[in-house]
């Protein structure tokens, strides 16, 4: 289950692809062109932790689409998603075979203590109502010196001046001491944060379009208006080289991006 866009009304809510998930507002697919800004934010999440599932057993917390187990499966011994949304889950199934899939709650996740050495959950957690148990419930499935790695959008950015979130389907955002302070307090250590930004070739298109590129897509959903021909193209064409993850400026970054030992390991 990952973040989606709140321009989800410009794109098609379902393709002539049967293999493909529809679109919501709830999470970000592969495969539209209106929605690739949005998900090559989330893919490049994906591939900076390629190195860190390297001949790991994983668990996705959350894995929505699909996509992200996916890309994940080539580098792990071994790769098991649960999500909540059955629809996600006989859609994952079916896309990719490869992967172990079940529909459960995720703060009563459905494996052992002990049994994993990696668990993934990239735009999530700001989806759910106990986030303090799910944090738990990731340290007891984690085997000793394992890692959750965490992804959520910035509160301070995604949802600037606010209390509560402005995407419907959040619960709660966080920024990244409220991240950190979540994961201490419910067993892991002190967390590495690292901050998801736009690179070069995207603060380029930010200045183009009066200073954001995601106000640009936005905007002109909740107006109900259609995108013009060059937005639709600098959307299309924006690719994972284009972002920046890195520790400097958390704050002023888009998404939170924490890598968490579980405590005691």
């Amino acid at each position: 289950m990952t973040e989606s866009h709140q321009a989800a009304s410009d794109a098609p809510k379902t393709t002539a692809d049967q293999a493909t998930l529809a679109l919501t507002g709830e999470r970000t697919v592969p495969g539209i062109p209106e929605e690739n800004y949005w998900f090559r934010r989330h893919e490049v999440a994906y591939e900076y932790i390629l190195d860190a599932v390297d001949g790991k057993d994983i668990l996705e917390a959350g894995s929505g689409e699909g996509y992200g187990a996916a890309m994940l499966s080539g580098r792990a011994a071994s790769v098991v998603c649960v999500d909540y949304d059955q629809s996600a889950v006989e859609h994952t199934r079916a896309r990719y075979p490869q992967l172990t899939v079940h529909q459960g709650n995720l703060i009563d996740l459905p494996l052992a203590d002990d049994s994993v050495d990696v668990v993934v959950n990239f735009q999530v957690i700001e989806h759910l109502w106990d986030q303090p148990l799910f944090i738990r419930e990731c340290a007891r499935v984690l085997r000793p010196g394992g890692r959750l790695l965490i992804s959520t959008p910035n509160r301070i950015t995604f949802s600037p001046g606010r209390d509560t979130p402005l995407n419907p389907f959040h619960t709660r955002e966080l920024n990244a001491l409220e991240l950190t302070e979540l994961l201490v307090d419910n067993g892991f250590d002190t967390p590495q944060m690292l901050g998801v930004h736009h690179g070069d070739a995207l603060l380029e298109l930010d200045a183009k379009w009066d200073g954001s590129i995601i106000d640009a897509q936005i905007d002109r959903a909740l107006a109900g208006e259609p995108w013009p021909a060059s937005l639709a193209a600098d959307v299309a064409r924006v690719a994972t080289a284009d972002f920046a993850i890195r520790t400097g400026d958390v704050d002023a970054s888009l998404d939170l991006l924490a890598l968490a030992t579980v405590s005691g390991g």
